[in-house]
């Protein structure tokens, strides 16, 4: 059945046998478009509750695998329905449920098929935590969670793509192209991963060029600095250092002779 958030947080302030009329917005039932073409886009959800029973929630110690691995996928397809709602908050909130589910101690063993389904869905809900954490622009969390992936599972496509997005989100184009050249080796034919990387290389080249002409900008142009300037308003009357120095030299020379040839007189 489709997951009522309404009924979720209602439920739980009834006493036993008391009745509720529950008016809700399309939020927090089938979303803005609807769950069935007998809901209209947008619509309330009017219902009357009676809570006839309760029950604890299950000992997960206590859970089976297959109870375990069952419970932990109904919180993630719940998580998958919020995220098709754009509904991105409770979408992770149901996601870390699961993994709570997935990661939580157990007093019964598993069989090794049952701990490879386990780790299974642990990987798809921190796949998909990390793609709600991108749209909210959470970026440390999700460059986390892709991490948690790439642990167990390093060539993991999505993980290595979302991790390549959220460094290149954060301007880190260095450190994202490897990783997306790394997906793209893993599924050469992926046409979205040949569009980031496209898109990355150029953003890198480009952010290249700026620092190259800040830098120079900052510590002057060498090739014109080494190059001695040309002076173009140079008066006809100036004579050359080495011509002046010259004269100079003959002119001194010709007196210290005058002085000897006098003395001698």
């Amino acid at each position: 059945c489709c997951p009522l958030q309404a009924l979720d947080l209602c439920v739980q302030l009834l006493e036993m046998g008391e009745t509720a009329l529950i008016v809700s917005d399309a939020k927090y039932c089938y979303g803005a478009q609807g769950r069935s073409p007998d809901v209209p886009p947008n619509a309330s959800l009017t219902l009357e509750v009676e809570l006839l029973a309760a029950r604890d929630a299950p000992d997960l110690e206590l859970l089976s695998g297959k109870e375990k691995i069952q419970l932990a996928n109904r919180k993630r397809e719940r998580g998958n329905f919020f995220y098709q709602q754009a509904d991105y908050v409770l979408a992770i909130n149901s996601y870390d449920i699961a993994l709570r589910i997935v990661g939580s101690s157990s007093k019964v063993d598993f069989s090794p098929d049952e701990e490879a389904e386990l780790l299974d869905v642990k990987v798809k809900c921190l796949n998909n935590l990390a793609a709600s954490q991108l749209k909210l622009d959470h970026f440390k969390a999700a460059l986390k969670s892709c991490n948690l992936v790439l642990e167990h599972q390093p060539g993991n496509i999505k993980a290595l793509f979302r991790k390549g997005k959220v460094l290149a989100q954060q301007g880190e184009y260095r450190e994202a192209i490897p990783i997306l050249k790394a997906a793209l080796k893993l599924e050469p034919s992926n046409k979205t991963i040949h569009a980031e990387l496209s898109k990355l290389v150029k953003k890198h080249a480009d952010q290249r060029n700026v620092e190259t002409e800040m830098y120079r900008k900052m510590l002057g142009n060498p090739s014109t600095a080494s190059t001695p300037r040309k002076c173009k308003d140079k008066l006809p009357w100036s004579i050359p250092w080495k011509w002046l120095f010259g004269a100079t030299a003959i002119a001194l020379g010709g007196v210290a002779l005058s002085v000897v040839i006098a003395a001698r007189n």
